[in-house]
């Protein structure tokens, strides 16, 4: 945890007047929310608006519920969080161990190593087995309201970094110190995980997070920073979002930070009105295909021969920047919708899982874009007639 995150400020030293807090509690701790303005414009708005309790934790109510009850019964197991990446992991732990040990104690009773530490067998050998087998002295001075924290945790952030040898001793130590010390590992893939350090641990799938869960995080950012944006470009980040919240935070920063207008000398000019961050924004940012470019993509692949297709593919990726892997992505979902003969939707499916494939190895994106404007011609020809309507709205599944 960062030093700004554990601050506290002195009853002794006052702050200065041309400083503002938006917390005025003095003496207390100051969630990331509550920074001084001129610290907390500088955070990345991922871990200003990180979640400090259980209670603001988007998404996964039956994970926290099963947890609460770990808790409340005093028999938190070692856990396993994995899934992909910002669906609250990170957040979710960390929440935890504010709500077992309060603020002033996480220090002392929290070990949390993240993919920058050195995850070699030498730091599960010193740092990690001296914090897990140094045992609690003042139990009574973990007291937080009314809570008793009897155990300590170690957080184990990208896991599947690890070494095999650190994984080999690790499970040892898990076993050893299991009666003061509880293990939270957190990974992306269990499968780079070691299968005997996996059966220590109750495991936890964190799952994309759902649309509602993105939108109403979103939104209290939004009118916390006085965000203008338009209602389609909300959609459109959250869509293109996939899930991931750390994602989405970025990309609203970043559109956010972009909107701010410049003066003549081209500094920021706080005094300007902020243009509305738009739908084209939003795409432009990601670097994402535009809905409207692969409209015409989609409609040149279905009607016309595969000299014209090629021709309009390679001229919209030049013309906008975009990148083969993005194209084929926003494609395939285009293709899923229409209604297509069986045959049809196999030789799709193949055609561009193939190509990605070859993308994804190091293959030749020109070479790769022919082989995708061919495989949906392939697909195209096998139908009846040969061919799909101009207007692949009507072949739409309702």
């Amino acid at each position: 945890m960062s030093d700004i995150d554990e601050m506290e400020l002195d009853e002794e030293h006052a702050p200065a007047k041309d400083v503002n807090f938006s917390s005025e509690q003095k003496g207390k701790k100051l969630s990331k929310a509550n920074l001084p303005v001129s610290a907390g414009d500088t955070l990345p708005w991922v871990e200003k608006y990180r979640p400090d309790t259980l209670n603001d934790v988007s998404g996964h109510e039956d994970i926290l519920t099963t947890i609460n009850k770990f808790v409340q019964t005093n028999r938190l197991p070692h856990l396993l969080f994995y899934g992909p990446p910002g669906t609250g992991k990170t957040s979710t732990i960390l929440a935890l161990a504010r709500h077992i040990y309060g603020a002033r104690n996480i220090r002392q009773q929290v070990l949390e190593l993240n993919a920058s530490d050195d995850r070699g067998i030498e730091v599960v050998r010193e740092q990690i087995k001296t914090f897990a087998s140094t045992k609690q002295i003042f139990g009574a001075s973990t007291k937080t309201d009314g809570r008793l924290g009897s155990f300590k945790l170690i957080i184990l952030d990208e896991a599947d970094a690890m070494t095999s040898a650190a994984q080999n001793a690790l499970r040892r130590i898990m076993e050893k110190y299991t009666a003061n010390t509880r293990f939270c590992i957190i990974a992306n893939y269990t499968h780079k995980l070691n299968a005997a350090l996996l059966s220590r641990c109750t495991r936890f799938r964190f799952s994309p997070l759902p649309i509602d869960a993105l939108r109403r995080r979103v939104e209290h950012v939004i009118d916390t920073e006085k965000v203008k944006i338009t209602p389609s470009a909300i959609d459109a980040l959250l869509q293109l979002s996939r899930g991931d919240m750390r994602r989405s935070l970025n990309v609203l920063q970043a559109c956010h930070a972009s909107s701010t207008p410049l003066d003549a000398e081209g500094h920021p000019d706080p005094s300007a009105e902020r243009e509305d961050i738009t739908e084209t924004h939003i795409y432009d940012c990601i670097a994402a295909p535009h809905p409207e470019d692969i409209q015409i993509i989609l409609k040149t692949l279905l009607s016309s021969d595969i000299t014209t297709s090629l021709r309009t593919i390679i001229d919209i990726k030049t013309k906008k920047g975009l990148a083969l892997a993005d194209l084929l992505s926003s494609l395939s979902d285009e293709l899923e919708r229409l209604e297509v003969p069986k045959q049809t939707r196999i030789l799709w499916m193949e055609g561009l899982a193939e190509v990605e494939w070859r993308v994804g190895s190091g293959g030749s994106e020109g070479i790769q874009t022919g082989a995708l404007a061919g495989a949906v011609r392939n697909g195209v020809a096998v139908m009846k007639n040969g061919r799909l309507d101009l207007n692949p709205s009507e072949h739409l599944v309702n």
